[in-house]
C-alpha cells in the first residue's frame, strides 16, 4: 500500500464503487479520495507518489467499473466543486455541478445551455466527453477550463488546448477538471424553459430513463449527435445499426440491450460488469460482421476484470 498524504477531505480504503455508478456494478477503489476543495486536491496530488495512478470519477453516469475494481486513487469531487455562478453573460460551474442544474440556472438568467438539460452527469464529464445533443456540443459554448494537473499545479486551459472532437477531448495526463466557464448566447428565459420541457418529454418518450443504464453505449458511426430536426438521418445512428444486426433485446447474464432504445446497455437485474462489457463486445462483433461497421464505446470502462492483475 502506498503512502497517503494528509488531507482535509475524506480518504476511504477499498471503497466499493458499485453504488456510485448508474449501472450499479463494479469492484472497489483501492483508495477513494473526496477532496474538500481545490487546494486540498492540489496539495494531495503534489504530495502523492507520482507513480500512483489516479482516476477522476464523476457521478458514474457514463461508466462501467470492472468487477476487479480500480488500482490507485479514485478522485470523486463533491460539494466543494459544485458551485454555479453567472456574471457578464458567462456561466461558471464547478466540475461536480450537475449538467441539468447548470442548464436551469443559465435559462433563468436568459442564457442558452439548454442542450445540457437532458445530458446525465456532471460538468466535468460533459467537458471531458465534449457532450452534446440536438446539434449543440460543449465545444460550441466553452470559454475555458480549470484543471489540477498530476503534479498539483492549477492550470486554465482554452478550448483549443483540449482539441475537442465528437465525444472526445485531450487533457494533460491524469489531470482533474475542477471548473469550466461557458459563454452561451442569450435568449428569452421563458422560451428556454419551454425548450427544455419539450426536450425532456422527447427524451422520456424515446429513452429508458428509469432503467439502470449509463446513457448511450456506443458513439454514432456518423460522428454526430442527434439534431432533433426532421431531416436528421438515422442510417448511421448506433441504435439503427444495432437493430440491423438483430441485437435489440439481446441478453447476456443480467445485461440486455434495451428494447426501448437498443443503444442503451442495461443492467436488467443482477448483472456483473463483465456481463455488460461482454454483451457490448458481442454487439460490436455482430454489427461488424453484418454491416462492416466498427462501433466505438461511448461508455468508459475502467479497472480490472476479476482475476486480472493489470488495469485496462
Amino acid at each position: 500500500m502506498f503512502t497517503l498524504p494528509p488531507v482535509r477531505g475524506t480518504l476511504t480504503i477499498q471503497r466499493p464503487l458499485a453504488d456510485l455508478t448508474w449501472m450499479r456494478v463494479g469492484g472497489p477503489a483501492e483508495v477513494l479520495f473526496q477532496p474538500a476543495d481545490i487546494d486540498d486536491l492540489s496539495g494531495f496530488l503534489a504530495a502523492l507518489d507520482p507513480v500512483v495512478p489516479v482516476f477522476p470519477m464523476g457521478v458514474g453516469s457514463n461508466l462501467i467499473v470492472r468487477d476487479g475494481g480500480i488500482s490507485g486513487v479514485v478522485i470523486r469531487l463533491g460539494r466543494g466543486f459544485n458551485a454555479i455562478s453567472i456574471a457578464d453573460g458567462a456561466v461558471s460551474a464547478g466540475a461536480a455541478a450537475l449538467d441539468a442544474h447548470v442548464a436551469r440556472k443559465a435559462a433563468d438568467a436568459g442564457l442558452d445551455l439548454t442542450f445540457l438539460r437532458t445530458i446525465p452527469g456532471t460538468i466535468g464529464g460533459a467537458v471531458r466527453m465534449n457532450a452534446g445533443c440536438y446539434g449543440t456540443y460543449v465545444e460550441d459554448v466553452l470559454a475555458s477550463v480549470t484543471v489540477v494537473q498530476r503534479d498539483g499545479s492549477i492550470t486554465e486551459l482554452t478550448p483549443d488546448d483540449l482539441h475537442l472532437a465528437y465525444r472526445s477531448s485531450v487533457l494533460p495526463e491524469a489531470s482533474v477538471i475542477v471548473a469550466a466557464r461557458f459563454a452561451p448566447r442569450g435568449d428569452d428565459p421563458a422560451a428556454l424553459v419551454h425548450r427544455m420541457t419539450e426536450q425532456l418529454a422527447k427524451r422520456d418518450e424515446t429513452q429508458p430513463t428509469r432503467d439502470r443504464t449509463a446513457g448511450s453505449t456506443f458513439r454514432n458511426p456518423a460522428g454526430y449527435s442527434s439534431t432533433g430536426r426532421a431531416d436528421d438521418t438515422h442510417d448511421l445512428k448506433a441504435w439503427k445499426v444495432i437493430d440491423n444486426a438483430g441485437m435489440r433485446g439481446a441478453m447476456l447474464g443480467g445485461a440486455i440491450m434495451n428494447t426501448k432504445h437498443s443503444n442503451f446497455l442495461t443492467n436488467a437485474g443482477g448483472a456483473s460488469a463483465a456481463d455488460l462489457e461482454d454483451l457490448g463486445e458481442l454487439v460490436r462483433k455482430k454489427v461488424y460482421a453484418s454491416q462492416g461497421i466498427t462501433l466505438h464505446w461511448e461508455i468508459m470502462r475502467v479497472g480490472k476484470r476479476t482475476g486480472d492483475d493489470t488495469a485496462k
